[in-house]
């Protein structure tokens, strides 16, 4: 599988039209990004996006139009490295010490292909161990995938990711990692 190296991805406009991404390639993907994730290599999670991607953890668990709700995050790319920044820092309350994670991804579902994209939803269980505690958080993760340079191989970039909590209206305690 083809993923980005070095920067964030970005879309590519290009003469010749991406091939599909196939379930197989998009669960090995996402399974990559929980992995990078729950060993918290950043700078690698960061290369996954492309420049205009959204990172989203909504309230409200219906809808799409995120922009106009009220979120508990909705990033572009800035913000997401403004937040590995708070998290390497070890300065932010929530990060230090940082918490120990692992995720379990599945029941995969393509949603369609749209825009050059295709769009799937999966299930998230995420258990974060931090001062003797164990908590488990779980959600419905959207993501929207692309390929990033159809000419120069087809990199898979993520250009938007929804974790729509189980328990998102509820109140939330600090999470020091990203979900």
């Amino acid at each position: 599988m083809n993923v980005p190296q070095g920067t964030a991805a970005s879309a590519a406009a290009d003469t010749k039209p991406a091939q599909p991404i196939t379930l197989q390639e998009a669960a090995e993907f996402i399974w990559l990004e929980a992995d990078l994730l729950d060993t918290q290599d950043y700078t690698a999670w960061l290369a996954l996006w492309t420049a205009a991607g959204r990172y989203v953890i909504p309230i409200e668990r219906s809808g799409d139009d995120h922009a106009d709700r009220l979120n508990v995050v909705y990033d572009d790319r800035l913000m997401r490295e403004a937040r590995v920044q708070r998290l390497r820092s070890g300065l932010s309350i929530s990060a230090s010490p940082s918490a120990r994670t692992v995720r379990t991804i599945s029941r995969f579902r393509v949603l369609g292909e749209q825009a050059g994209g295709t769009r799937l939803r999966c299930a998230q269980h995420l258990v974060e161990y931090k001062y003797d505690r164990t908590r488990t958080l779980a959600a419905d993760v959207s993501y929207r995938l692309v390929r990033a340079d159809a000419a120069a191989g087809g990199c898979i970039a993520l250009d938007e990711k929804v974790v729509r909590l189980i328990n998102s209206d509820d109140a939330l305690f600090g999470m020091g990692y990203l979900l």
